[in-house]
């Protein structure tokens, strides 16, 4: 009776082992890293092309008013 009990015992330790570290956990995947708005290269470039913009608007209307 020991001897069945025994051989239960390894068969589920064998199976947790496996369930753990099997080829199932070996393929995943790292979740994409969240990234803020500081991090984000195309906010960015968005952001400096806005105010690149800006500059250039505001330059246009000083021109404008002071075409010396």
């Amino acid at each position: 009776m020991g001897r069945l009990i025994l051989l239960l015992l390894l068969i589920a330790a064998a199976w947790l082992v496996w369930k753990a570290f099997g080829p199932s956990t070996w393929k995943r995947e790292e979740p994409p890293a969240i990234k803020g708005a500081d991090d984000d290269e195309e906010f960015l470039w968005e952001l400096k092309k806005r105010n690149f913009k800006e500059r250039r608007a505001q330059g246009n209307e000083d021109t404008e008013r002071n075409p010396e």
